[in-house]
């Protein structure tokens, strides 16, 4: 990301979020009952959303670079298939 003002937000939201995701994934591998396995995924389903979201923001403006955020946005993308698979599974 540029180290510009945008750039800043947008990449401490990103990480923010992205990083709020896999530590909600880790604490659901160590819970003890069922409910609480499906709300930890399901905090990191939102967590993965908001990423997706702030990667298409960037891509829709054509900010930072396009290979990295098609790679990125690739990625959170099956990631959310796989958390919502899990939670659905689990139900």
């Amino acid at each position: 990301m540029p180290r510009d003002i945008p750039g800043e937000y947008y990449g401490n939201q990103l990480l923010r979020s992205g990083g709020s995701a896999a530590l909600n994934f880790g604490e659901a591998q160590g819970t003890s009952s069922a409910r609480d396995y499906i709300s930890k995924p399901g905090i990191c389903l939102k967590e993965l959303k908001e990423s997706r979201v702030n990667l298409k923001i960037l891509t829709k403006v054509n900010y930072g670079s396009t290979t990295s955020r098609a790679v990125l946005l690739k990625e959170v993308e099956e990631l959310v298939k796989i958390i919502a698979t899990i939670i659905k599974n689990k139900r």
